[in-house]
C-alpha cells in the first residue's frame, strides 16, 4: 500500500491524514467543502508545529509530510488510485451507505475500504458494496497523532488477507492495532459509553456533582480525565448516538441513554464543540469550570 484516500477532513480525518503523510504515504484528503479542507490543512500544520516544538519530528519531516498530502472535493478523482480508502465522516449510517456505495464503484477492485466508525456495523456497510471481503473497520482514537490504539473491526465477511494487511499498515504508521469482532460498540465504546452514561445518571439523580464524579474517577481509578469531562470532549451528541446504536443493536435496557443526556443534546449543549456541556469551554482557557446548570 502506497496511496491512502481519506474521506472527511474533520477532527478524525485530518488526524488520520496527518499520521499517514508523516509516515511516508501519499494521502488524498477529500471533503465536500474547500473551506473544510483549508481548515484541515491549518490544523495539520499547527499539530505538526507542536510536534516540532516537542522535538518528536523535525522541520524536514513536516515538509516531507505536507508534500505527501493533497486535498480535493471530487470523490472519484480522490479514491480511484488509492490502495486503502478510509471513510471518516459523521456517525450517520445513511451518509456512510452513500459513500461506501459510491467508493465501491470508483475505487480499484483490489482496494480495501475501511470505516473509522466508533459503533456502526462493519458488516452492514460491507453489504452496500460488491467487495464485502475487503471492508473493515479502523477505529482510530482521538487525538489521532497522539493516541497509539487502532481498534480493527473485522466484519462478518472480512477476509484474513484484508485483516492482515490492515494490521500491518497500522504497525507501519506506528500504531498498535487490536483486532475485535463486529458487535455494537465493539470493545472501546461497549465499555466506555455505559460508564459515561452511568455517570450522567448519577448526576441526574443527585448522587454527586460534576466535579465530584470526575474527581472520584480520576483519583480513585487513575483515569486521566473524568467521564463527564471526557463526554464533553467526545461530544454529547456522539455519546448519545453510540448509546442508541448499542441499545438498538442489543435490545438491552442497560444501554438506554440517560434522559439528561438526551435533553442536553436536544438543547444544543454538546460539550466542548458547542462551548457548554457539563463544563464551560471558552477559547484559550484551560481551567475546568462547571456549567452553572450543574452548580449547587
Amino acid at each position: 500500500m502506497k496511496t491512502i484516500a481519506i474521506i472527511g477532513s474533520g477532527t478524525m480525518g485530518n488526524g488520520i491524514a496527518h499520521v499517514f503523510s508523516l509516515n511516508g504515504y501519499r494521502v488524498h484528503l477529500i471533503d465536500i467543502s474547500q473551506q473544510a479542507l483549508d481548515q484541515a490543512l491549518s490544523t495539520i500544520n499547527l499539530n505538526m508545529d507542536r510536534q516540532i516544538k516537542k522535538e518528536t519530528i523535525s522541520e524536514e519531516d513536516k515538509k516531507r509530510a505536507l508534500g505527501n498530502l493533497e486535498t480535493g472535493t471530487h470523490l472519484k478523482k480522490g479514491v480511484e488510485s488509492a490502495d486503502l480508502v478510509i471513510e471518516a465522516v459523521i456517525e450517520n449510517v445513511d451518509i456512510k451507505k452513500k459513500i461506501f456505495t459510491d467508493v465501491d464503484r470508483f475505487a480499484k477492485k483490489e482496494s480495501i475500504l475501511a470505516c473509522n466508525t466508533s459503533s456502526i456495523s462493519i458488516s452492514r456497510l460491507a453489504s452496500y458494496t460488491a467487495r464485502p471481503d475487503k471492508v473493515i473497520g479502523m477505529h482510530f482514537m482521538n487525538p489521532v497523532p497522539m493516541m497509539e490504539l487502532v481498534e480493527v473491526i473485522r466484519g462478518y465477511n472480512t477476509s484474513d488477507e484484508t485483516t492482515k494487511m490492515v494490521l500491518d499498515i497500522c504497525r507501519k504508521i506506528q500504531k498498535i492495532p487490536v483486532e475485535v469482532q463486529d458487535y455494537p460498540g465493539f470493545i472501546a465504546n461497549r465499555i466506555l459509553m455505559p460508564m459515561i452514561n452511568e455517570s450522567i445518571y448519577a448526576l441526574q439523580e443527585g448522587v454527586a456533582g460534576v466535579l465530584e464524579i470526575d474527581t472520584i474517577m480520576k483519583l480513585g481509578m487513575a483515569h486521566p480525565m473524568g467521564p463527564l469531562q471526557l463526554a464533553d470532549y467526545i461530544g454529547l451528541d456522539v455519546c448519545l448516538s453510540i448509546l442508541q446504536v448499542m441499545f438498538n443493536g442489543f435490545g438491552d435496557p442497560k444501554y438506554a441513554p440517560c434522559p439528561l443526556l438526551a435533553n442536553m443534546v436536544q438543547a444544543g449543549h454538546l460539550g466542548r464543540k458547542s462551548g457548554e456541556g457539563f463544563y464551560l469551554w471558552e477559547a484559550g482557557k484551560k481551567d475546568l469550570v462547571v456549567s452553572p446548570r450543574f452548580m449547587k
